[in-house]
């Protein structure tokens, strides 16, 4: 039951955060911006993550993690309002701000929360029941919300999200247990983690990795219009199966970890991305092939959440809530990094150089990975 609630409200998260990847169009018009201005609606976000999500699980450390967890996704909530009522550029990017930071106490928390209540090995399985809230709303979430905003307008869909959250609210207000496993932290635990430079890069290979994948997943609709000429639904299908694979990575990658040890799954997933995503630079291509391509790089892209989490968990034991929150920060630095690099080979390349940007970011993770391994590696 756990499980179940702690994925609910990574469901509604995860459609607040992405669901802006399938609206970047029509909230681009809403407020004149080219598309790679457009693309700073996400990255703005990404990096208010990054810096707050941490710093906020250090300073709420002390608190029960029930508490945590219900403050985290009001606060999501009332940011995911506000974005939709947002008149100008200034208080749109406010908004998302208090979104993200939300966001940021909640996902890490509910990791922590996973680790801490299931056996050694089972962490995988685990993590990944509770992350799959966040993978299915990249199957239901974010193209059921850019379908509703490209028919109804994009603030819907924002609105949306704010009822889903307080639904998920409500839910774990109710059958949260307020006795959770807590591992007291503070701003000094923060220091330390990130003062220990094998810890911090074993971290930011999170970033490595997704950033990859973001400098073509945040302008797919922008793709996808233009060389394969898609328009509302075209774009929903597509994100619609990418989010399909999401859900089947998540679930191979909770088992792969559990089975052949962390490093190996990451290292093969490295190595499928790289060789995966140049392909989107050879668009316009028949659909079929289009829908395999999409399905085989979201399962690589999204099999890597628990075995990096598993790596993070091993580097810093005894401080895995602080390190747990900044890995997911490390999660949306990469995005904005990602999103940021994407829209700089837009503006200087054009869409066609996008797939093979991602693809050579990739090999740059590849690299990441085997500097931020020991020698001694795990044999299961």
């Amino acid at each position: 039951m756990l499980t179940l609630l702690l994925s609910a409200g990574n469901f509604a998260i995860g459609m607040g955060a992405f669901v802006v990847i399938g609206l970047l169009n029509p909230m681009g018009e809403a407020f004149t911006l080219t598309t790679s201005e457009a693309g700073w609606i996400l990255t703005v976000y990404a990096i208010a993550y990054a810096l707050g999500s941490p710093v906020a699980v250090a300073l709420t450390g002390r608190w029960a993690r029930r508490t945590v967890l219900l403050f985290g996704l009001m606060l999501f909530a009332v940011g995911a309002v506000a974005t939709a009522l947002a008149p100008s550029v200034e208080l749109l990017f406010a908004a998302r701000i208090v979104v993200a930071v939300g966001a940021g106490l909640f996902t890490p928390v509910a990791a922590g929360v996973a680790i801490a209540t299931a056996a050694p090995e089972v962490q995988g399985k685990a993590l990944a029941n509770v992350f799959f809230g966040l993978t299915l709303a990249q199957v239901l979430g974010v193209p059921t919300g850019a379908w509703i905003g490209y028919t109804l307008g994009w603030e819907v869909a924002f609105y949306l999200t704010a009822i889903l959250s307080l639904a998920c609210w409500v839910g774990l207000w109710r059958g949260v247990p307020r006795d959770l496993p807590n591992q007291v932290t503070g701003l000094g635990d923060l220091a330390g983690v990130m003062g220990r430079g094998r810890s911090l890069l074993t971290i930011l290979f999170t970033a490595s990795f997704l950033g990859a994948t973001y400098v073509v997943y945040t302008y797919m609709a922008p793709l996808l219009s233009a060389r394969m000429g898609y328009d509302r639904d075209g774009i929903t299908l597509v994100l619609a199966l990418f989010g399909l694979g999401a859900v089947v990575g998540n679930l191979l990658g909770g088992m792969l970890a559990d089975r052949i040890g962390p490093f190996r799954t990451l290292l093969g997933l490295c190595v499928a991305q790289a060789a995966l995503m140049p392909a989107f630079s050879a668009l316009p291509m028949p659909p079929v092939l289009l829908l395999a391509l999409t399905l085989l790089w979201s399962i690589s892209g999204w099999s890597f959440m628990a075995a990096q989490q598993i790596r993070v968990v091993q580097a810093e034991p005894e401080r895995r809530s602080v390190a747990l929150a900044l890995n997911a920060a490390s999660i949306y630095v990469g995005a904005s990094v990602g999103a940021a690099l994407g829209g700089w080979v837009l503006d200087r390349f054009g869409l066609d150089a996008i797939g093979i940007a991602g693809g050579l970011f990739a090999v740059a993770a590849l690299a990441h990975l085997v500097m931020s391994t020991p020698k001694v590696r795990e044999t299961a």
